[in-house]
C-alpha cells in the first residue's frame, strides 16, 4: 500500500518542487502533531488563519450546532440563513459606520476580485492603482494588481489599466487622478516580507482619494481579528477605507472571506446588471458560524490585549549578528536574514526541531512570524531558543 507521501505527490497537484511534505495528524492550540506523535509549535498559523489556534473549542462547538441545523441551502443573497446574519452584524458593530455592508466570499483572492468589481462599477472609472511588491491573491484579477512581474509574467494578458506607485513615496501619489476608479493597498504589505505603511503617507493618501474620487480599498486578509495588536490595522493609522477586505483569520480556521462598504456603494451590484456579482458558497452558514464564534471569543476574551507585549518579548529574545532587521507589528513580524539559502535552511533546521517557521513569496531573504494569538511567553521563550539556533548553525 502507498504512504500518504506517495498519495500526495502522485495525486495532488503541486505548487512547488520542494513541499515541506510534514503529514499533519491532529491539531490544536498552537500545535500541529504527525503521525508518530510528534508536536510542532505552528508560528505560521496556516499564513495568518489560525489567531485563536487549532480547533478552539468555541468555534468548534459552533461548528457542530451548525452541522445539526443545515448546511449550504442555495446561492449567497438569496435565503435569510441565521449564521449570516449574525455574524454580519456582529461585524458592523465593531466597524465604522461607512463600512456596514458585508459580502460573504469563499476567500481573500474572492473579496479582491469583488472590491474590484465594486469600484470600477460604482465610479464607471477603470483604472486601478496597486503599489509594488503587493499581494492580493493568485486569481486573474488580483493577480493583476500583485506587484511583482516574476509571478504574472507566465499568464499575461491580465486586467487592462492597472498602475504600480511605491510605498510611502508622497510624489507618486500625483498619479491617483479623476481616471482612477480605486488605489488597493495592503494595511501592512504581508508577502513584502511586513512592509508598514506610514500614518503621514496613508492621510496623504486617503486625502488623495477624497479629492479625485478614487476609493481606497485596504486590504486586511492577513492584519484583521487582532493580528497586529488592534481588531483591524486601519485602526493604527487613523483612518478609514472605503473597502475593506477580509478572509485568513475571519473564520477560525474555517474557509470564509468578504469585503466591506457602505450599503450606498454595494447597492450598485444590484441592477444593471442584476445579479452583478455571484458566489455560491460565499458565505456558508458553517463558515460563518465558526467567524462569529471566533470574533466574538477574540473580544471576549479580550485576546487583543497581549498582543503587544508577545510581541516585544519576540523582539527582546531574537537578537543575533545574523539578524539584520525584525521588521513588523503585533504578531505579525519579519527576520531579515541574507539570503534564500539561508532562509530556507534555517527554516528546515527549525521544522526538524519542532517549530514551523516560512518564508515570503516577495521577499524570500526574510522569515515569517505570525503565531496565534493563543501563544504564550514559555512558548515564545522555548520557540526562540529554536530560531537562535537554527540560525547559528547556518
Amino acid at each position: 500500500m502507498l504512504s500518504h507521501k506517495q498519495l500526495f505527490l502522485l495525486n495532488t497537484a503541486q505548487t512547488s518542487d520542494f513541499p515541506r511534505l510534514l503529514e499533519v495528524e491532529k491539531a490544536e492550540g498552537c500545535y500541529l502533531i504527525d503521525p508518530l506523535g510528534k508536536k510542532y509549535l505552528d508560528l505560521v498559523s496556516g499564513f495568518a488563519v489560525s489567531n485563536l489556534g487549532h480547533r478552539h473549542p468555541k468555534v468548534i462547538q459552533a461548528i457542530k450546532n451548525q452541522l445539526d441545523k443545515y448546511l449550504h441551502v442555495t446561492v449567497y443573497g438569496e435565503y435569510i440563513q441565521a449564521p449570516q446574519v449574525l455574524f454580519a452584524e456582529k461585524l458592523n458593530s465593531v466597524l465604522p459606520e461607512n463600512l456596514s455592508s458585508v459580502y460573504f466570499t469563499n476567500s481573500g483572492a474572492e473579496a479582491t476580485e469583488g472590491a474590484l468589481k465594486l469600484a470600477k462599477k460604482y465610479t464607471n472609472r477603470s483604472q486601478i492603482i496597486s503599489f509594488h511588491h503587493a499581494y492580493h491573491g493568485s486569481t486573474h484579477g488580483a493577480l493583476s494588481v500583485m506587484g511583482n512581474e516574476y509571478y504574472k509574467q507566465a499568464y499575461r494578458p491580465l486586467l487592462p489599466d492597472i498602475q504600480f506607485i511605491h510605498l510611502n513615496d508622497l510624489p507618486d501619489l500625483e498619479q491617483i487622478t479623476s481616471e482612477t476608479a480605486a488605489v488597493i493597498l495592503e494595511a501592512i504589505q504581508g508577502e513584502a516580507g511586513v512592509r508598514i505603511p506610514d500614518i503621514a503617507y496613508l492621510k496623504a493618501l486617503r486625502n488623495k482619494c477624497d479629492k479625485t474620487g478614487a476609493l481606497l480599498i485596504f486590504d486586511e486578509i492577513q492584519t484583521g481579528f487582532g493580528r497586529t495588536g488592534k481588531l483591524f490595522a486601519f485602526e493604527n493609522f487613523g483612518i478609514v477605507p472605503d473597502i475593506l477586505l477580509l478572509a485568513k483569520g475571519m473564520g477560525g480556521g474555517m474557509p470564509i472571506g468578504a469585503f466591506i462598504s457602505s450599503k450606498e456603494k454595494m447597492d450598485v451590484l444590484k441592477d444593471n446588471p442584476i445579479l452583478g456579482h455571484i458566489t455560491t458558497f460565499g458565505g456558508h452558514p458553517v463558515s460563518c458560524a465558526a467567524g462569529l464564534a471566533s470574533l466574538e471569543t477574540i473580544l471576549d476574551e479580550n485576546l487583543i490585549a497581549g498582543v503587544e507585549e508577545k510581541e516585544q518579548l519576540f523582539r527582546s529574545l531574537l537578537k543575533h549578528p545574523k539578524i539584520k532587521e525584525i521588521r513588523g507589528k503585533g504578531l505579525m513580524l519579519s527576520i531579515q536574514l541574507d539570503n534564500f539559502a539561508q532562509v530556507e535552511a534555517v527554516s528546515k533546521t527549525c521544522v526538524e526541531n519542532g517549530v514551523i517557521i516560512d518564508w515570503f513569496l516577495h521577499c524570500d531573504t526574510a522569515m515569517r512570524i505570525a503565531p496565534p494569538l493563543i501563544i504564550t511567553h514559555d512558548e515564545i521563550k522555548s520557540a526562540c531558543e529554536v530560531i537562535l539556533d537554527a540560525i547559528s548553525a547556518h
